[in-house]
């Protein structure tokens, strides 16, 4: 079984998490700025249902998959995570506790080692 390069996952996923940031800085203040109403772009077409549904449910199952993970592994702040998802976007938020498993992962299995 070949080892698993836990840098180059938490690298991976810290990168997804830092263009997730941007992107949501970027459409965000381009929606601001531009006036748009989020509730009828989001909602104004069954197309638009099945996009919001589509992504609530996924945040929703990541939500749960943060909380579940981070109790196992004895990660302190989950919720944090869960809070910044609101404020941010969970783009950055969920690749970004994707990253700092994998350094827990790296940490317990460092430790294993020992």
């Amino acid at each position: 079984m070949t080892p698993i390069n836990h840098h180059a996952r938490f690298v991976f996923f810290l990168i997804l998490s830092i263009i997730g940031l941007i992107t949501a800085w970027v459409f965000n203040g381009i929606a601001s700025v531009t006036g748009q109403n989020y509730l009828d772009a989001w909602f104004g077409s069954a197309v638009d249902w099945v996009l919001s549904l589509d992504i609530l449910i996924v945040a929703i199952a990541g939500s749960a998959f943060m909380i579940f993970e981070a109790r196992k592994l004895g990660m302190k702040r989950v919720w944090l995570y869960i809070v910044l998802s609101g404020v941010t976007a969970f783009a950055f938020t969920f690749p970004l506790f994707l990253a700092m498993r994998e350094r827990k992962l790296a940490a317990l299995a460092a430790n294993s080692e020992d």
